[in-house]
Order: C-alpha cells, then structure tokens, then sequence
C-alpha cells in the first residue's frame, strides 16, 4: 500500500462502509463506492474528485480546491497535495463526495440511507 499522505488518506477512507481501494497504475489509488468513484490518488502529489459542476463551482470559489488540471470545465476538482498538513482537507472533500447533500435535497431521503 502507499506511504506518505496517500497511503493516510486510504488507511483513513478503507474504514468507511462500501468504500473500495484499488491500485491502478504506478502510485494511482482509486476510491469507489459500488460503481461509482468517489475520487483518485496521484501518489502523494494529487487528489481529483468529481462533483456536480454547482458543487465544483462552490468548492473553487471557497479556495477549498482548484478546476480539475486537465479538465477545468467540468465538475472534477483538484486538490494540490504540499504535506501532512493537507490531509484533513483531502479527506473533507472525499467525504462530501461520499456522503452525496446535493443529491439528499433533491431525492428527500438522508445520504445515509442511500449509501
């Protein structure tokens, strides 16, 4: 398994129900919750997550992320990866990606109980 922020960010999300870890790829960690993908690793470097594009927006605007690096028009967001220090904001966001609001509004029913 991988060391550093990486390797803290997936002993911390392998903890939550449903959550799968796979590698892909040199230092490429991929988070899942059945089919869909909560988010990636690129080593100790890099987190992208996806999102709704409203939620990507508000993320941007808050300074907690940055446009996905290669697709900034979309709903995937970056988050440049400097140290330890980073990792309680990573793990914030892979939570609000696993825990779905967005989606509570709109279905009525608690993320809890479509998870």
């Amino acid at each position: 398994m991988t060391e550093g922020v990486a390797g803290a960010i997936a002993q911390h999300l392998s903890g939550w129900p449903g959550v799968t870890i796979e590698e892909r790829g040199y230092n490429f960690l991929e988070f899942r919750v059945g089919r869909r993908e909560i988010g990636h690793l690129h080593g100790n470097r890099l987190a992208d997550l996806p999102f709704p594009v409203r939620i990507r927006e508000q993320l941007v605007a808050s300074g907690k992320a940055a446009p996905h690096h290669s697709h900034p028009d979309t709903g995937w967001v970056s988050f440049y990866i400097t140290g330890e220090q980073d990792l309680r904001a990573i793990v914030d966001l892979f939570r609000l990606n696993y825990e779905r609001p967005w989606l509570t509004a709109a279905s009525g029913a608690p993320a809890a109980d479509r998870r």
